[in-house]
């Protein structure tokens, strides 16, 4: 009977429900907008003047409603026909404030809220809030912050607005106590530790932060790892799993590494499939590795860029080449190279970005890849190299996209960033005889953006004044010939006590013509004339050998001479390369009956670079200078204005400049004066420098620092001084060059390491003007 009744009840008040909420809407009203529009409402709420509703819909629509996410709170009545809709709207952010991060920057916070739709003038929603915090914690957790703490808190403002401040306490890096590894049999935990980055903490460690935990650091790590192995044949090895827990105190971290080596596997047999486009037999010679071998993933990979090169320079220019191992039973490996060329491309056009002051004509000359021309990668990246050469650039880069609409063709663009190519050469020294010495000239490698080289330079010191011109078109045609001449007037005055070499004073003026050859893209010859004024004026007390010679030969000189050298450089920079190799070999010899003295020099360097580290920021470099002058026909001897001289910057650095090598003879009414450094003939030098990264500067591309050991000296064979391992000077020390907008700096800090009595050291040195 009951039941009877409550299903009575039931059933009519559902009708009188259903009764009452089924009507005709003739009119829609809104309550309780503030920002929100009324359309905004109405697209959201599925109901329009002129329909039936009932429970059900109205039901509905207000659950569309809902979803917006506009507002707090919705209720729905009638006045007759019109339904009332009234809303409570959630607030808008005002204002976002975070404070306490320093190793989170402020704006990637404000990035990570805006996308989540927490930014100012945004709908707050709490729920989005709560996230926000956990994921801001996670980040730091990530770093290694485990007793990070982020708490927001929603301070409620008029107008129905609120401020999100967000207050964090980051805490201090976790410090690794401990890295271990399970599983590993091939390697040692310290083998495997010593590839990683994550370091175990310690001082050295604690000064470097690298004892401090990241996740991402450790992916990294991880990751190497495995390459490690893949790379000594591991191919099945795999990382099973990585453990990471923290101390109670949360300062120290324990990391357990779990390492599934596998066997060592071997290469069986290596095979070549696909759409060669090059003998395969060529291809072959290209292969790094060969049948019994260790597998190395490097090395195969390796092998694959070198083929995809290979196939680039016929115009495959997206060519794809994918090395696949098959491992068998007996712990051997099949490799295929999988060779997918692609369609061959063309160069539509070159294009320039960067060079707001050097003409484009003048980055076209240094082409070769031409447009219209199958792409090839090699000469790609020759062009690139050889805009790098020039000293112009700080960087240069290079991309091939291909043209629109187009399966077959390719623009290369080349962005540069220029850097100064003026500068304001000097050279400046002190000593506690002669005191501060000052030189300078201006030169200008690519004048007003032509390329062409242009330098002047007035030069008025204690012992020199002196003017100089010199101009140079490296374009002086289409095929790469050079063209220059240069005019100079010297007056020397070696007549002083301040002075560290003999004394005699010079004026000597003149100028030459010189033209330049390209042999290859790396080649040049060099051939120049040029005539020379020379006159010697004797002080009170010459030395002997300045004497006898002037007695022999008299003291006013002409000269004309030519030139010839042969230079070729494949370094990858003009300023501060790291590796390549640069030589240079060249010959003056006076001309006969024309010439007052007949002589001849020869001087041959060579510079090479070895990269030491990936990304080139260590290099070793080696440099070996050598000299040798000499008279011909009546002559015996070179000129001892035309000597050779050792020490200082570009030369044995700890050494005072021009001091080492053969002495002079004081002249006979003046035996007590000091013997004077005098030159030589013979000219033997060379430099061994490390170059390590300037760790104080982000950008290092304006400034080196090496670590140095300088060896050589000058002999005179005319008198009887040879050269000698014995009479070797050498000096260790550091150098830095820093390339400012007047021209490079440079210092040095360097000991001599094997100076004898009579040899003037310099510790610290400086020049204004001139790279090492």
């Amino acid at each position: 009977m009951r039941v009877l009744l409550f299903i009575f009840v039931w059933l009519t008040a559902s009708f009188s429900y259903a009764t009452d909420y089924q009507f005709d809407v003739s009119d829609i009203r809104v309550d309780g907008l503030q920002r929100v529009s009324a359309g905004s409402v109405f697209t959201a709420f599925p109901v329009n003047v002129g329909e039936s509703v009932d429970s059900k819909k109205l039901a509905d629509a207000t659950r569309s409603l809902f979803k917006t996410g506009l507002f707090t709170d919705i209720k729905l009545s009638r006045e007759g026909e019109v339904l009332i809709i009234s809303v409570t709207e959630r607030p808008s952010i005002s204002k976002i404030e975070v404070e306490g991060n320093k190793n989170l920057p402020t704006e990637d916070l404000m990035e990570g809220l805006k996308s989540a739709k927490l930014s100012e003038g945004e709908v707050f929603q709490r729920s989005t809030l709560e996230r926000i915090e956990l994921e801001i914690l996670r980040s730091y957790v990530a770093q290694g912050r485990y007793n990070a703490s982020v708490k927001a808190e929603v301070e409620e403002l008029p107008r129905n607005r609120v401020q999100l401040n967000i207050k964090i306490k980051e805490g201090p890096v976790s410090a690794i106590q401990h890295i271990n590894f399970v599983g590993n049999n091939a390697f040692s935990d310290d083998d495997l530790r010593d590839l990683m980055q994550l370091k175990l903490t310690g001082f050295w460690a604690s000064i470097f932060s690298s004892d401090k935990y990241s996740k991402q650091k450790l992916n990294g790590d991880l990751e190497r790892i495995r390459s490690h192995y893949l790379d000594n044949g591991y191919i099945k090895s795999s990382i099973e799993s990585t453990q990471v827990s923290v101390s109670p105190d949360k300062e120290q971290v324990f990391i357990t590494v779990n390492v599934n080596e596998g066997p060592q596997y071997k290469i069986r047999d290596i095979a070549l499939k696909g759409d060669l486009k090059v003998e395969e037999e060529e291809l072959r010679k290209l292969i790094v590795v060969k049948p019994g071998d260790t597998f190395s993933r490097q090395l195969l990979t390796v092998t694959s860029d070198i083929i995809s090169k290979r196939l680039g320079n016929d115009g495959y220019t997206f060519a794809s080449v994918n090395a696949i191992p098959e491992p068998h039973d007996d712990n051997t490996a099949s490799v295929t190279f999988y060779v997918e060329p692609g369609r061959r491309t063309y160069v539509r056009r070159v294009n320039f970005s960067g060079n707001t002051s050097t003409s484009d004509e003048v980055l076209r000359q240094e082409m070769v890849q031409m447009e219209s021309a199958a792409a090839s990668t090699d000469l790609i990246e020759a062009s690139k190299s050889r805009l790098e050469r020039l000293g112009f650039f700080k960087t240069v880069t290079v991309e091939t996209p291909l043209v629109p609409g187009t399966n077959d063709q390719i623009d290369v663009n080349y962005s540069v960033e220029e850097q100064p190519t003026g500068s304001l050469s000097a050279s400046l020294g002190y000593s506690q005889d002669g005191g501060a010495t000052v030189g300078a000239s201006v030169a200008e490698k690519n004048f007003l953006g032509t390329g062409r080289r242009v330098s002047f330079g007035v030069n008025k010191s204690k012992s020199v004044q002196s003017a100089n011109f010199s101009y140079t078109n490296p374009y002086y045609t289409v095929d790469g010939v050079s063209r220059g001449f240069s005019l100079f007037y010297k007056e020397t005055d070696y007549d002083d006590d301040d002075n560290d070499v003999a004394a005699y004073l010079k004026d000597s003026m003149g100028g030459s013509v010189n033209f330049g050859y390209p042999i290859d893209r790396f080649s040049r010859l060099t051939f120049s004339t040029g005539y020379t004024h020379t006159r010697i004026k004797l002080p009170k007390y010459p030395v002997q050998e300045i004497t006898d010679f002037t007695n022999e030969f008299g003291s006013n000189y002409n000269f004309f001479d030519l030139s010839a050298g042969w230079s070729r450089s494949t370094l990858n920079k003009g300023l501060f390369p790291t590796s390549g190799n640069s030589q240079s070999l060249s010959m003056k010899v006076t001309l006969p009956e024309l010439s007052d003295y007949n002589f001849y020099k020869l001087n041959y360097n060579n510079t090479q670079y070895y990269p030491l580290s990936e990304n080139q920021e260590w290099a070793l470099k080696l440099r070996a200078d050598l000299a040798y002058g000499d008279g011909y026909g009546d002559n015996d001897r070179l000129p001892f204005f035309e000597h050779y001289y050792a020490g200082g910057f570009g030369s044995i650095r700890g050494f005072k400049a021009n001091t080492l090598g053969p002495r002079s003879t004081p002249h006979p009414d003046n035996p007590d004066d000091d013997k004077d450094p005098f030159g030589g003939n013979v000219q033997i030098e060379s430099s061994l420098e490390l170059i390590v990264p300037f760790i104080f500067v982000k950008d290092r591309s304006q400034i080196r620092s090496v670590v140095f050991l300088d060896g050589g000296n000058v002999f005179d064979t005319a008198r009887g001084y040879d050269p000698s391992v014995d009479e070797l000077r050498f000096s260790a020390g550091v150098a830095m060059t820093w390339v400012t907008p007047i021209g490079p700096l440079s210092f040095s800090l360097g000991k001599a390491l094997n100076d004898k009595e009579g040899d003037k050291t310099q510790f610290f040195q400086f020049l204004l003007g001139q790279t090492f």
